[in-house]
């Protein structure tokens, strides 16, 4: 949803080169990313066909998972900047490759007379905003070290593209050249190689219609997150905020049948145990219960200036970790 770009990059290219791979193995060759045939003769259409399909399965799988995880990039900043970012990485990229090929045969004495194809210079540079822009989020932790986050798999995917060919790491440090190139606001190649806006409005009348999707309508809206995984944590977030009011209301039925304090303590263990904002089960033992919070009294004579016994304020000031706004919340709504 919202990004037609990145669903037209994924599906188009990995359907030409499977029919390439599978049935139409005599046109390969017009895809390949002949560099000494650009060089030699001339032929710079090469420099278009071979760096836009892939001619190995899995690179087109890997590049392919990657363009569907940089999909929140056209989302978060429009189809047309995004447009506009792959542009300048692939004629960027497209540069580097022969001065790193040049540089590779004047030190090492290594000729190299073609390079992995397909679309994999812009993939690369992606790695540059997804890096500085995306934050990180802890999601678990391997042998109580190694730290699993959401961006994890991406890099894991990226390093799985970069060793599956001999030459792909001159694509990979081109890509990352020009994905910081194009970032940079010194050199403003951003204000140089964009997309004009009557281009961007012409694929907007005409490609849009046929690789948009509809809106979601299973999952409801919660926030105004930028990414999709703050707005999947600010839908858990709900959701444990939801869980623990219907508790409360629960314990206050059963207060007003049998009488007698809510016990908080057990409904409130979660936001004592919450780290980098993910929820995590904890089940201490009695033994490892650690000793009350102290409350603060301004606090709680805030609490009862809002009309709630001094009980009630305390415990809530004790489970919530003496946070003003989590104890005010469930004592006013319930």
């Amino acid at each position: 949803d919202k990004a037609p770009l990145s669903k037209s990059l994924l599906l188009v290219p990995s359907a030409i080169s499977i029919l390439l791979t599978l049935l139409f193995q005599h046109y390969q060759k017009f895809f390949a990313y002949n560099l000494q045939a650009v060089k030699e003769d001339f032929q710079i259409w090469r420099l278009v066909c071979g760096r836009t399909i892939c001619l190995d399965l899995k690179d087109t799988f890997c590049s392919s998972l990657l363009i569907y995880n940089f999909r929140i990039f056209e989302r978060r900043y429009g189809s047309r900047k995004f447009s506009s970012f792959l542009l300048g990485a692939w004629m960027l990229s497209a540069l580097f490759d022969l001065l790193l090929v040049e540089i590779t045969q004047y030190i090492f004495g290594i000729t190299i007379n073609s390079l992995p194809s397909g679309f994999l210079g812009p993939v690369f540079a992606l790695f540059v905003p997804f890096y500085s822009s995306i934050p990180r989020v802890q999601v678990t932790q391997v042998l109580g070290h190694f730290s699993i986050t959401n961006k994890s798999l991406v890099y894991i995917l990226g390093l799985q593209l970069l060793t599956s060919g001999s030459y792909i790491w001159i694509l990979a440090l081109s890509g990352l050249i020009s994905g910081i190139c194009y970032n940079s606001s010194i050199l403003k190649v951003h204000r140089i190689l964009c997309v004009p806006r009557w281009v961007a409005k012409i694929f907007s009348w005409t490609l849009e219609p046929v690789f948009s999707s509809t809106e979601p309508t299973s999952e409801v809206r919660v926030g105004m997150g930028a990414t999709v995984d703050i707005q999947r944590q600010q839908r858990m977030e709900l959701l444990d905020r939801q869980i623990m009011m219907s508790q409360v209301a629960q314990m206050r039925r059963q207060r007003q049948q049998q009488g007698g304090m809510i016990n908080w303590n057990r409904l409130f263990p979660p936001l004592r145990h919450r780290h980098n904002a993910n929820y995590q089960d904890h089940h201490p033992s009695e033994q490892g219960i650690p000793p009350p919070t102290e409350v603060s009294e301004e606090q709680v004579a805030r609490l009862m200036e809002m009309g709630f016994s001094r009980g009630d304020a305390l415990e809530a000031l004790r489970a919530s970790n003496n946070d003003l706004n989590v104890a005010t919340n469930f004592l006013l709504q319930h």
